[in-house]
C-alpha cells in the first residue's frame, strides 16, 4: 500500500488523482490533502475520503476543521510533505509556490509525482540536485513528460538524440492573427482537447505551457536545449517522441486523459487496468504534425530565450507569466499583452546563478515589477 499526499487536491490534477486512488483502494491510500484557499472543497474531500490531515496555503481566519489536523501556509505544506506516514507526494499546486514543498519532500526522501512544471522552471537545477542528493525519485505527471519518460525506457539516456514534445496548438491554432487583440477570456478557456484549470488552459493557448515544458524536460532528463523540440499535434494522441542516435523514434500514445500519467507515476514501474477509455487508432484516423508559428506563439520563443540565458531568467519568465495570465483572467489586460509584458520583465532582469535564494528573490522581484505596470481596473 502506497500512502499518498496530494498537494493541490481541489484542482483538476488533484481531483483526477483522487479518482485514480479510489479505483485502486488496495494499492493507494490518500493520507493527506492540501490546497491553496478552497476551505470548503478541501473539507468535503477530507470527509468523503476519511482523511484527517489537511493543509491550506491561505487558511481563513481562525480556521479549523473538527477532527482534522490542519497545516497552514507554505511552511505547513512543507511539514506535511515530510511526515513519516507519507510515501508519495503529488505536487499539483498551481505555480512556483509549489517549489518549497517539493524540495521538502525530496529532502525527506519521498517519491515526488510532479505535475507543477513551474517548480523545475523556477529552480530546476536546485530541485534535481536535491533529488540526487537524497536519492528521492522524481516522476513526471505531465502527459508529455510522462510519455517521454516511458519512451526513453527503450534505450539508454546517453543514446537519446532528440526529444519531441507535442502541443495541441490550443483554441487559436487556425484563428486569424489580426483578430488576436479581440480574444476574450471565455474563448481562451475553451481548450479543444483537455479539461484543465484556467491558468494552464490560457498557457496552452499562448503555448507558454509548452515553453515551460521544454525547460522542465531539460532538467528532468538532463538534455541540452537544442535536443528538445516542439511540434503541434492537434489530435493530442501522441504525447512525446524520443529519437535515439540510431534514428529509431519511439512514441507514447494514448487518449488525452490525465489519469493515465497520474496512475503511471503513482504505481511506477507497475501497470494495471483501472478501466480507462482505450485508444482506437481506426477511430482517430489521421495523426498530423506541424511546426509552431513564432508569430502566433511568441511565448514559446520567450521560453527558449530564457532557457538559453539560464539561471534566474527562467524563474522570471515563469513569475511574470503567472502575473500576466492572472491579469488577463481578471480582464485587466488583453491576450496579446501576455507575451509583451513577460518580455518586458525579462528585459529588465539581470540574471543570477541558480540557487534557491536567488530563485525566490527573482520570483518576488518579477511579480512586484510587473504588478506595478498593470492597470488597476478591468478593460
Amino acid at each position: 500500500m502506497r500512502r499518498v499526499l496530494v498537494l493541490g487536491s481541489t484542482g483538476s490534477i488533484g481531483k483526477q488523482t483522487l479518482d485514480v486512488a479510489c479505483r485502486l483502494p488496495h494499492r493507494l491510500q490518500i493520507v493527506g490533502l492540501a490546497t491553496y484557499r478552497d476551505y470548503k472543497a478541501l473539507s468535503n474531500q477530507a470527509t468523503s475520503l476519511g482523511v484527517r490531515i489537511v493543509g491550506l496555503i491561505e487558511p481563513p481566519p481562525n480556521a479549523s476543521i473538527a477532527g482534522l489536523t490542519l497545516y497552514a501556509g507554505v511552511e505547513g505544506l512543507c511539514a506535511m510533505a515530510q511526515r513519516a506516514d507519507v510515501d508519495i507526494v503529488v505536487v499539483a499546486l498551481g505555480g512556483a509556490i509549489a517549489l518549497q514543498p517539493t524540495l521538502a519532500a525530496l529532502e525527506a526522501g519521498k517519491t515526488v509525482a510532479l505535475a507543477t512544471k513551474e517548480v523545475l522552471v523556477a529552480a530546476g537545477e536546485v530541485v534535481m540536485r536535491t533529488a540526487r542528493q537524497y536519492d528521492a525519485p522524481l516522476l513526471p505527471i505531465d502527459s508529455e513528460h510522462s510519455g517521454a519518460f516511458q519512451a526513453m525506457l527503450a534505450g539508454k539516456r546517453e543514446q537519446v538524440a532528440r526529444l519531441i514534445l507535442t502541443a495541441s496548438g490550443g483554441p487559436f491554432r487556425t484563428r486569424s492573427l489580426d483578430t488576436f487583440n479581440a480574444i476574450t477570456v471565455e474563448e481562451a478557456l475553451k481548450h479543444p482537447n483537455w479539461d484543465m484549470g484556467a491558468k494552464i488552459t490560457v498557457d496552452s493557448a499562448t503555448m507558454m505551457n509548452k515553453g515551460l515544458e521544454v525547460i522542465e524536460a531539460q532538467h528532468l532528463f538532463g538534455l541540452e536545449l537544442e535536443q528538445v523540440e516542439v511540434l503541434i499535434h492537434p489530435q493530442s494522441i501522441v504525447h512525446a517522441l524520443v529519437e535515439f542516435v540510431d534514428g529509431s523514434v519511439i512514441g507514447q500514445l494514448s487518449l488525452p486523459d490525465m489519469r493515465l500519467p497520474i496512475q503511471y507515476a503513482l504505481l511506477y514501474p507497475d501497470r494495471v487496468d483501472i478501466a480507462l477509455p482505450r485508444l482506437r487508432l481506426e477511430q482517430v484516423g489521421a495523426l498530423s504534425f506541424e511546426t509552431p508559428d513564432p508569430a502566433r506563439y511568441p511565448c514559446l520563443e520567450l521560453a527558449y530565450a530564457a532557457a538559453r540565458v539560464g539561471g534566474t531568467m527562467t524563474t522570471v519568465l515563469n513569475a511574470a507569466n503567472e502575473v500576466a495570465v492572472r491579469a488577463f483572467l481578471k480582464h485587466q489586460i488583453r491576450f496579446t499583452d501576455i507575451p509583451r509584458l513577460v518580455e518586458q520583465v525579462m528585459a529588465a532582469h539581470a540574471p543570477q546563478p541558480a540557487t534557491l535564494e536567488n530563485a525566490l528573490a527573482a520570483d518576488r522581484w518579477a511579480r512586484e515589477y510587473l504588478q506595478k505596470s498593470l492597470p488597476t481596473h478591468a478593460l
